[in-house]
């Protein structure tokens, strides 16, 4: 059966859709077409910014020399201007990661939220979430979803109930034009009922299901179909 991985609360938010049926069968093509890099060389060029003080080349080059497939080492080399614009002058007094949290959205389904660094600067803790998506970013109601969420996950954790949340949105406006950074006070952000957040949730637990339940079918078909003396632990010789 292919594998239903959990997607983060930021996924969450964007894959989300009215109809569970819909969230469904996009969370059915992730199994087939998921992700196949991460953004964590990114995260570590920040940090590497922000707490030693590492030379913007320097971090740079470590990306050319470091990233081996070619559209990912471009897709990252585009990106990190727009970092150095963000956070050039900014002197942070500490740099740390978070603790991994867990949201519940429904009956036995907890979504990881990971945030991937706070810092200390002029007095705040400042919390940077990085949307490195070029295309279709958070927006609308999709983007109060996650904020609304985030505030739940934030106002558990007294180190960070006051933090200064702030979303960097490095889409572009269109697949013609570059990248450009977008800095969303989250506070700007217009906050959902405790009804229509419950809602949404409950939509995206019904497509969660829906899609658990079908792949598990088709894992049942398929192991229907198996010939009775086709062991599936025996290697094929041909």
């Amino acid at each position: 059966m292919a594998k239903l991985k959990v997607p983060s609360l930021q996924h969450l938010s964007r894959i989300w859709q009215p109809d569970s049926g819909a969230i469904k069968k996009v969370l059915i093509g992730l199994t087939k077409h998921g992700p196949t890099f991460s953004y964590d060389p990114l995260y570590g060029a920040v940090r590497d910014l922000l707490l030693l003080k590492v030379p913007y080349e320097q971090v740079v080059e470590g990306i050319r020399r470091g990233i081996k497939r070619e559209d990912v080492r471009e897709n990252f080399l585009g990106v990190m201007p727009l970092i150095r614009e963000h956070f050039e002058g900014v002197s942070a007094n500490f740099v740390q990661s978070v603790a991994q949290r867990f949201y519940p959205v429904g009956r036995g389904l907890l979504v990881p939220f990971q945030p991937p660094l706070i810092y200390g600067a002029n007095g705040e803790i400042h919390f940077p979430w990085f949307s490195f998506w070029r295309s279709n970013p958070l927006a609308a109601e999709r983007l109060s979803l996650f904020v609304s969420i985030v505030d739940d996950v934030l106002l558990q954790d007294p180190d960070l109930d006051a933090a200064r949340f702030v979303i960097l949105d490095f889409s572009a406006p269109s697949s013609k034009m570059p990248r450009r950074l977008t800095a969303i006070q989250a506070r700007d952000i217009p906050r959902l009922s405790s009804d229509r957040k419950i809602e949404m949730l409950s939509t995206f637990a019904q497509g969660y299901e829906l899609a658990h339940a079908e792949l598990r079918g088709q894992a049942r078909y398929s192991q229907d179909e198996r010939p009775d003396d086709d062991d599936p632990n025996q290697l094929g010789l041909f």
